[in-house]
């Protein structure tokens, strides 16, 4: 049975989307199967896969709103050889409408589950924020990635989920774990870098991933391409960086042997 992971901070601007995108794509260049489901209204994404998010016959949206199965919304990525479950700006109506719903917090638990065993990871991009969304992915995960940058604001948000991880570990996912917490746009240069990385290191030693993701133009670059930064420049150190993470995620959740 695949494993799900929600990628997820509420702080914005720390690299929540690119590590989806690219871990999913590095997942599935060692040989796993590879889900990447988007339920960010932006639909960022959706578009770093190359997919136009104006013109879905059915996304995220319908499969939260149980108006569509999560196989017939899925959408195979050929070259990148990992599937997409898309989302669009149709998700900010999702959010209303879940709240009318019974068991609310569950769908997107629910819709997973008829395809969970068809992949090895499952990888959900979260809203940067804390709503309904985010609950339905923390809730159908069974672990958090937490990317976050190494700034003078950083520790006080991931205080903030933190706490939300446990008040949903205590009610509705007791199985809920934190897979890692990953340092994005990583400057070893700058010194307030190394005092909040130091700090993570003290704080959070088993729970910190050793990759470190560089400040890298061809990373940044690779979404206006419609492409994972490992198909648009492999040898950049950005895509190196995602293959190692891939590597070390694979280690942890001892599927390593696949490739």
């Amino acid at each position: 049975m695949g494993k799900i992971i929600a990628v997820a901070n509420q702080k914005g601007g720390v690299g929540k989307t690119t590590t989806s995108v690219n871990l999913a794509a590095s997942l599935a260049s060692i040989s796993h199967r590879v889900l990447l489901v988007d339920i960010d209204p932006q639909g960022n994404a959706t578009m770093g896969c190359g997919v136009e998010k104006k013109h879905l016959k059915f996304s995220s949206y319908e499969v939260l709103t149980r108006q569509s199965s999560a196989r017939d919304a899925i959408v195979p990525l050929g070259q990148l050889n990992f599937h997409l479950l898309p989302g669009n700006s149709d998700l900010t109506a999702a959010q209303v409408e879940l709240l009318k719903m019974d068991d609310r917090e569950q769908a997107l638990a629910e819709a997973l589950e008829v395809c969970r065993e068809d992949y090895h990871y499952i990888i959900i991009d979260c809203p940067p924020s804390l709503n309904m969304l985010t609950l339905n992915a923390l809730v159908a995960a069974d672990s958090v990635l937490i990317p976050m940058q190494c700034e003078y604001y950083a520790l006080e948000g991931l205080s903030d989920l933190m706490d939300t991880i446990r008040n949903i570990r205590n009610t509705v996912n007791p199985q809920l774990a934190v897979e890692g917490l990953l340092r994005t746009m990583f400057d070893p240069r700058n010194r307030l870098t190394n005092e909040v990385s130091e700090q993570l290191a003290k704080h959070f030693a088993d729970k910190l991933m050793v990759t470190v993701i560089p400040r890298n133009i061809r990373l940044a670059e690779a979404p206006s391409h419609g492409l994972p930064v490992l198909h648009y420049d492999k040898t950049s150190s950005g895509a190196l960086a995602y293959l190692a993470l891939a590597g070390e995620i694979a280690r942890r959740n001892g599927t390593a042997a696949i490739y």
